[in-house]
């Protein structure tokens, strides 16, 4: 049988109620339930509130510390200048009006004194030795036969065979004719001479450093050839302010740093006795032992080493770099670190002078200090 309207709204009805009751009697029992839960977390904190010791701070990182200790450092005289050579020889044509045959060596070459750089043609000179030692035998000859008529005319000088005028006569010719010999033999010695100057020679070991020399070119007398830095050695002429000059010593050792970046060490040989009258500096001169990286006229500075002094020092690794100022990470009695800006100086090996910013007795981190940051929690490490 099918149900009536009304039966079907009162069964509906019923089943809404039922829900309605099914859920109020859900969320009582939820609720119950979820005192105990409340109670069972809030429980553990309980004995906060009575006074119990809170948990540790964790601390950020392990670093290694040291303190500062006093050492002596050189003190140094920093200057600028330029390596020069430490002197340079012209070396000429002294026969003028000959043609250049050879040129044996080119700019950079190492040569040894006494070595041929370049020869001349020779037939002109060659031509004018023979030409002065003919001269010179027909002067021994000349001289010869007068010496051989004065002996005679000296061996009957008493006899009255001849005058006292012819005597004198080949006395005198005697004279002349050994004199005419002399001149044809330093003529001769000339001509030699010319001959071997057409071998231009290095006057003393070195390096060449200019040339102008040209195969078939004819060179006058005086002309520069060759430009020869003498025995390799080089010298840097540093700029010392007035000031500080008086600083500077004969013999005194200077560190050289060349703009290659090689560092050799010199000497100073001598202090220029007046200023540049542009710079108003002094030059100091300082003797540089040989190497091929060094070069004439480029850029190079020093340090002179004027003494040592007292001074604190800290391990390299504990000069930390920010922000274009150095720090140090002062470690106190609570482990805490603490920023400290220095003023740093001097270096020695793997220690840097403290000139401002730091005592004596404190300890600084050395190990890790780079990763620290003010206030910060460390373990030092054993």
């Amino acid at each position: 049988m099918k149900k009536t309207m009304r039966q079907l709204s009162v069964e509906s009805s019923g089943r809404l109620a039922a829900v309605l009751l099914l859920s109020s009697v859900l969320a009582v029992a939820c609720g119950g339930s979820d005192k105990p839960a409340e109670d069972a977390a809030a429980s553990p904190a309980a004995p906060a509130a009575d006074g119990a010791a809170p948990a540790a701070p964790k601390a950020a990182m392990t670093v290694s510390t040291a303190k500062p200790e006093t050492a002596s450092l050189a003190l140094q005289l920093q200057a600028n200048g330029n390596i020069a050579a430490w002197q340079e020889a012209s070396v000429g044509a002294e026969v003028p009006g000959l043609r250049l045959a050879t040129v044996n060596v080119n700019i950079g070459d190492v040569v040894k004194k006494g070595q041929v750089l370049a020869t001349f043609a020779r037939e002109t000179t060659e031509a004018e030795s023979l030409q002065g030692k003919a001269a010179l035998m027909q002067a021994e000859a000349a001289a010869e036969s007068a010496k051989a008529d004065a002996d005679r005319a000296r061996s009957i000088e008493n006899t009255g065979a001849l005058s006292k005028s012819q005597i004198a006569q080949y006395l005198t010719q005697e004279k002349v004719t050994r004199a005419q010999f002399e001149a044809a033999k330093a003529a001769y010695g000339a001509s030699q001479v010319r001959l071997g100057n057409t071998q231009v020679r290095a006057p003393d070991d070195g390096v060449i450093s200019a040339r102008t020399a040209t195969v078939g070119s004819v060179a006058g007398a005086g002309q520069e050839l060759f430009r020869l830095v003498r025995q390799s050695r080089m010298e840097w002429r540093a700029e010392v302010t007035p000031a500080e000059v008086g600083q500077v010593k004969v013999g005194q050792k200077v560190e050289v740093t060349s703009a290659s970046g090689l560092k050799v060490a010199g000497t100073v040989r001598a202090i220029a006795p007046t200023a540049d009258p542009q710079t108003r500096n002094v030059l100091v001169f300082a003797d540089l032992p040989k190497h091929t990286e060094l070069k004439a006229g480029t850029f190079a500075r020093g340090q002179f080493q004027i003494g040592t002094s007292q001074a604190l020092t800290v391990p390299a690794q504990a000069i930390v770099v920010r922000d274009g100022h150095n720090y140090v990470f002062v470690i106190g009695a609570d482990s805490k670190a603490a920023q400290r800006k220095v003023e740093t100086g001097r270096r020695a090996g793997d220690r840097v002078e403290v000139l401002q910013g730091l005592k004596a007795d404190e300890t600084v981190a050395v190990q890790g200090a780079g990763f620290l940051n003010e206030g910060d929690l460390v373990k030092i490490a054993q």
